[in-house]
């Protein structure tokens, strides 16, 4: 099975992953770090040099290639934004919004330099962003799972929200 964690920047994908994948038993590949790997270079030298739309296209590839890892896939926070990447990943697997509050989000982001949306915005349109993109999580996903808990309860609440069994 492939389980797809999407969610605001910051939501606790890769941490919350992490934790899911290794209760299932599973590999955890997080699709930042697979572009990254894949262009030989970093987020903000991808956007600098090649622009974000180029960086959105190589999102949904990822996407797509993922679909066939039996995995946890930790979907940066544009991926599932493409409603042609969402509806496949809902067609291959379990898509899993992780719907974590605003300002929580935002204590976790702030001053990260290897977020370029982040450098550039102030908080005001973070909050916009988050506004926004919440709404298309949330009609792009199979299951949504409410915030506002540690990373390990999180989890837990994946596996129960999807009828999982964790390994021993």
């Amino acid at each position: 099975m492939t389980i797809f964690l999407c969610g605001f920047m910051g939501c606790g994908k890769t941490t919350v992953g992490s934790i899911l994948a290794q209760k299932l038993g599973l590999p955890l590949i997080d699709t930042d770090a697979y572009i990254v790997q894949n262009e030989g270079m970093s987020i903000p030298e991808i956007f600098e040099k090649k622009g974000e739309p180029y960086f959105r296209k190589k999102e949904a590839q990822a996407i797509r290639t993922l679909c066939e890892k039996n995995a946890v896939i930790s979907c940066g926070g544009g991926a599932m934004l493409n409603a042609d990447s969402a509806a496949y990943a809902r067609r291959n697997g379990k898509v899993v919004f992780l719907n974590e509050s605003f300002r929580t989000c935002y204590q976790r982001i702030k001053g990260d330099t290897n977020r370029p949306i982040v450098q550039r915005s102030a908080k005001t349109e973070l909050e916009d962003l988050f506004n926004r993109r919440s709404v298309i999580y949330r009609m792009h996903a199979s299951h949504t799972v409410p915030g506002g808990a540690s990373p390990q309860q999180m989890a837990e609440r994946i596996i129960r929200e999807l009828e999982l069994k964790p390994q021993q």
